[in-house]
């Protein structure tokens, strides 16, 4: 038998990044979803942030360092209790934690074996659609959406059937749903509340897209990371709760929207049955656990109604001072129910300028913002909204808005 010999010196590494003169066949080799893919629509906002020094209210997160009691369960857990692998699914004190806060908050009955806990919701799709996705299968994706979501479905083989949303209520197009879906159709994805426009669906929509799903048996991944992010006395109803909904449906929930830790990177999916089996296998290769102690610092966060109660009541008070600043100014702001963020109408504000070009015009004069029509695909992609975080401190929303109502004069 030939023997395999090491070679005398190591071959040299071909250089990785912008600009590097790649092998001509490792072009081949690299998967079309991201050879094709560039840079996200946060990343480069962000990106432009930092160069021109500008207020960031693109990207979504907070610019305080979160609760001290939270901070300090992380702490304690780090000194206390152990720093090494917990079970995959998550500790049994967060799984339990998460069935109460739903049980609570949302009258969702849940058993700890049906979560999973996910290093972040992000993580928590991926599973999702790797579990759910075969190839050529057709999702529907509501359209504006989060940027993930596409990528990772044609990552699994998958087709995007866009649903597109229509500015202001960004109602749900149920006939045109009924009207996309064929036999290859399995998947449909739902972001309730919906992120960027911080909509919230009707009781009556909810119970239509369940009856949809029924009737075509599709299964729902359902994207509710803001579910607790809610103002105005808006509870909460998770589309699983509907008839016909509980085991075709992922559920998926993040610590970092609850309590604004984004950087803890602390998710969770539910699901029952063979959904809720199989998401579990897919989560077990992709991060397979969390960090433990702040497991056990969400898990006491969860039970404490206190927190959760502060951080909406401080969060409202930040949307409502955007808001003024921005309606003083003359913008035109739509609706908002839920998430961090608002949507200013340009076209109604005046403004001539498509959303791209408002936004790259707008933090040169020192405000990032994220135009909503990079969150769109297909044909249709209305141009005049923007979206502007609000969780940031009093001085600077007050400043932002000043910085932009005098863009506005300017561009009149």
């Amino acid at each position: 038998m030939q023997k395999m010999k090491c070679p005398e010196r190591p071959s040299p590494a071909l250089p990785f990044g912008l600009g590097a003169r790649y092998a001509p066949d490792m072009i081949s080799r690299i998967h079309p979803v991201y050879a094709q893919m560039g840079t996200t629509v946060f990343e480069h906002m962000s990106a432009l942030a930092r160069e021109r020094g500008a207020i960031n209210l693109g990207q979504g997160f907070p610019d305080e360092p979160g609760s001290p009691a939270l901070v300090e369960a992380a702490a304690r857990a780090l000194r206390e209790k152990s720093n090494q692998y917990p079970p995959s699914g998550g500790l049994p004190e967060l799984r339990q934690a998460i069935c109460g806060f739903y049980a609570r908050r949302q009258e969702l009955e849940l058993a700890p074996e049906h979560v999973t806990v996910t290093s972040g919701a992000t993580e928590a799709i991926a599973a999702a659609v790797f579990a759910l996705v075969n190839p050529g299968d057709e999702v529907i994706l509501f359209q504006p959406a989060y940027d993930a979501y596409a990528p990772l479905v044609r990552r699994a083989g998958g087709t995007v059937i866009n649903a597109p949303l229509c500015p202001a209520r960004f109602s749900y197009p149920l006939e045109a749903i009924e009207q996309a879906i064929t036999p290859r159709t399995r998947v449909l994805i739902l972001n309730d509340p919906l992120n960027p426009a911080g909509t919230v669906a009707t009781a009556e929509e909810l119970a239509a897209i369940a009856r949809i799903c029924v009737a075509h048996d599709l299964a729902a991944i359902c994207d509710e990371v803001w579910e607790d992010v809610r103002f105005d006395g808006m509870p909460h109803r998770s589309l699983m709760s509907m008839p016909g909904m509980a085991e075709r449906a992922v559920k998926i929930g993040s610590a970092g929207k609850i309590f604004g830790l984004t950087g803890w990177k602390i998710g969770w999916m539910a699901g029952r049955g063979a959904i809720g089996t199989a998401i579990a296998r897919a989560h077990q290769f992709l991060a397979f656990t969390s960090p433990p102690a702040l497991q056990w610092a969400v898990a006491e966060g969860l039970e404490r109604e206190d927190l959760l109660t502060a951080r909406s009541a401080d969060w409202a008070a930040s949307r409502e001072r955007l808001r003024a600043g921005l309606e003083r100014g003359g913008f035109v702001v739509l609706p908002n129910a839920a998430t961090w963020f608002l949507c200013v109408d340009l076209a109604a504000s005046g403004v001539s300028l498509p959303d791209m070009a408002f936004a790259e015009r707008a933090v040169t004069q020192g405000v990032a913002s994220i135009p909503v029509s990079a969150l769109y695909e297909g044909p249709y992609r209305p141009q005049t909204i923007v979206r502007l975080c609000f969780t940031k401190p009093d001085a600077v929303l007050d400043e932002a808005a000043a910085r932009l109502a005098s863009l506005r004069e300017a561009l009149r």
